[in-house]
């Protein structure tokens, strides 16, 4: 699975999300900013994620997704650092 084609589907899943994703052979990490994370927790947030590639990763098409999630709101608290 290529970065470009995890990052439009948690882009399509996650509407005016931004995702920016590195990796290779199936080891991948994510950057993800959207509104659907305000007011969970660091874990709700990842779930939300790890759950639209369940099937990839019991098949192993992705190994590992090292993710990041970030409302907008702290997106803009860390640009301004």
């Amino acid at each position: 699975m290529e970065p470009i084609e995890i990052a439009r589907r948690i882009e399509k899943a996650f509407p005016g999300a931004k995702a920016d994703v590195k990796g290779a052979d199936n080891h991948y990490s994510a950057r993800i900013v959207s509104d659907r994370f305000e007011g969970k927790s660091r874990i709700e947030q990842h779930r939300m994620i790890y759950d639209l590639f369940r099937e990839e990763m019991a098949s192993q098409d992705i190994h590992a997704l090292a993710l990041r999630t970030l409302t907008p709101a702290q997106a803009d608290e860390e640009s301004n650092r």
